[in-house]
């Protein structure tokens, strides 16, 4: 109970000292630099064959990759 209760007491006087700075006039922010998205264009490039992307595989099925269930049991 004393250790919590001093956290405790650290924790209000940081909540304290936020709300002396956070007046009105000071928006509120997520992050102090903005961010923004960068995006480039979706473009199809080289892709693996169904042979190559199977190749190193250690088990394949039906042009698939088999694999145990999640559970650990076969299906």
């Amino acid at each position: 109970m004393e250790r919590l209760t001093g956290q405790l007491d650290v924790i209000v006087d940081n909540i304290a000292k936020v709300s002396q700075v956070a007046t009105p006039d000071v928006p509120a922010t997520s992050h102090p630099i903005p961010l923004e998205n960068v995006y480039r264009a979706d473009e199809v490039g080289a892709t693996l064959t169904l042979a190559q992307a199977l190749q190193n595989a250690p088990d394949a099925a039906d042009g698939r990759f088999r694999v145990t269930a999640i559970l650990g049991e076969e299906q």
